[in-house]
């Protein structure tokens, strides 16, 4: 199983989610989530083990988030965009992407993913400079990501046609 397919999974995101999800308040109040859950991670120099609270409400906040939110009343804004072409992203095996697009969002994600490196090393040496630096590049990567993807859903619904790239 690809690791988007398994993230998805594990994040029990069905129609009636990612229609939730591509309401721009949860795509807005997802894109802190790292950085919040750094500081979470990082508190632990502070709070000792009281740490794991902020942490699992940060976890739980995180699955919660797709679900907390009605759906759009349009999928014009670009934040509704990014989630659509996040959609067809994961389907991309189904149903095929431009080429440039499926490029683009496998070095971001692949740029995203090594970001978490330095964060990682951050959080566990307690060097807040590469903890910052992680997590800054990961969202900065992801952002980009989500970048991609309202650009994927344009030209899948202009391929497609706009009724057709609704349903997705």
């Amino acid at each position: 199983m690809r690791i988007d397919k398994a993230i998805e999974s594990t994040m029990a995101m069905d129609d009636a989610t990612w229609a939730r999800h591509a309401n721009p308040l949860s795509f807005w109040t997802r894109v802190p989530l790292l950085l919040a859950l750094t500081l979470a991670i990082w508190s632990r120099i502070w709070l000792g083990w009281w740490c794991l609270v902020p942490i699992g409400a940060l976890v739980l906040w995180t699955f919660i988030n797709p679900r907390a939110f009605p759906p759009p009343a349009h999928l014009n804004d670009w934040a509704s965009k990014a989630v659509r072409g996040e959609r067809y992203w994961l389907a991309r095996k189904t149903r095929p992407i431009p080429a440039q697009h499926a490029r683009a969002a496998l070095v971001l994600s692949v740029l995203s993913g090594l970001s978490l490196l330095p964060l990682a090393y951050g959080l566990w040496a307690l060097n807040p400079w590469a903890a910052f630096l992680g997590a800054v590049l990961a969202s900065m990567f992801k952002l980009w990501f989500c970048d991609r993807m309202a650009w994927l859903t344009e030209d899948m619904t202009r391929s497609l046609g706009r009724d057709a790239a609704q349903q997705t």
